[in-house]
């Protein structure tokens, strides 16, 4: 019989997935959540599958400073968002931020690049936590954030903001360039920070900021860098739903299965189709290709390639010439 002073109490499923959310972040539900294999390594960022396998969950897990990214946090973002891209069953990636902070109770989507490891030549690897070789030319001075956002956006699946926190300088970025914007209306702040510390998002930061809020708005953010919050945002375009702060990952969740009740070539045709008009040369290459690879699903496809392979002239017959 155990001393009842010294007995710990027995493990159960609500004990243990209390205990797996509050290592994760206040606002997640460990019961619709489960860990990817293969990521254990991960430092900077958790990484999970919704219980359907169906949605990811991408988060910086760094609240302790705002979850700043460091260039090992870029490097784990980009692992993860990769993965979520390669699979077929992800429909939707959550892109957020874990907190709060256990120093003074703040909330954080992202606040940008960390200016700690900042050098002369850029975010160094070999930082104290890191223990990089500073000669690793190959690492020297890259921070990969603008990587993870071409990423972003180029992957045939719907990124939805979950902004539960800070946004500011690079991590107010982040946001613009995600597909959706949820924000909490308790605790959501947008900070374009840039000017202030010598730094500029002269791409889709301030490019596409403009174009969902305007280029008085977004002159406005960028030059005064002051801060505003969820109902300014919403009011200017920058995000789609503003909830309360207990709902933020209730509605991410929400949204994000009902896009999975979509056609997902649909999806995927309409996500690079609204890219295409500000992403230039590279946004029409990646419609093209999308575009050619819905064609070779169909018989007229078909006619071609077994013609060629059977050197035979090709009979389009069949197939009108559409109008």
């Amino acid at each position: 019989m155990s001393d009842a002073n010294n007995s710990t109490p027995a493990s159960t499923p609500e004990h243990s997935a209390e205990h797996a959310a509050a290592s994760v972040s206040e606002t997640f539900d460990a019961t619709q959540w489960r860990a990817v294999a293969g990521f254990e390594d991960f430092a900077d960022v958790t990484y999970h599958h919704d219980v359907s396998g169906r949605i990811a969950r991408v988060a910086i897990d760094r609240p302790e400073v705002r979850n700043a990214f460091r260039p090992r946090t870029v490097d784990e973002l980009y692992r993860a968002l990769d993965d979520a891209r390669c699979n077929p069953r992800i429909g939707v990636v959550l892109l957020t931020g874990n907190g709060p902070s256990p120093k003074d109770g703040g909330w954080a989507f992202s606040s940008g690049g960390d200016q700690r490891i900042r050098g002369r030549d850029g975010y160094k690897y070999s930082d104290d936590e890191t223990h990089v070789d500073a000669a690793d030319q190959a690492r020297s001075g890259r921070l990969h954030i603008l990587e993870v956002q071409r990423l972003i956006r180029f992957m045939p699946k719907v990124v939805i903001a979950v902004v539960g926190g800070w946004a500011a300088g690079g991590g107010h970025s982040l946001h613009v360039v995600c597909d959706l914007s949820i924000a909490s209306r308790q605790h959501a702040r947008f900070m374009q920070t840039d000017a202030n510390v010598g730094s500029f998002d002269a791409g889709y930061g301030s490019a596409l900021l403009a174009r969902q809020v305007g280029q008085k708005n977004a002159r406005s953010i960028f030059f005064l860098a002051e801060e505003y919050d969820a109902q300014r945002a919403y009011e200017m375009g920058a995000v789609d739903t503003v909830v309360d702060h207990d709902q933020i990952e209730v509605e991410a969740l929400r949204q994000a299965r009902v896009i999975l009740t979509k056609s997902p070539t649909a999806i995927r045709m309409l996500k690079f189709a609204f890219n295409a008009a500000d992403d230039g040369m590279v946004g029409q290459q990646i419609f093209a290709g999308e575009a050619t690879r819905l064609a070779y699903g169909t018989d007229e496809a078909v006619e071609g390639r077994d013609s060629f392979l059977q050197k035979r002239d090709p009979d389009w017959s069949p197939f009108p010439w559409q109008f």
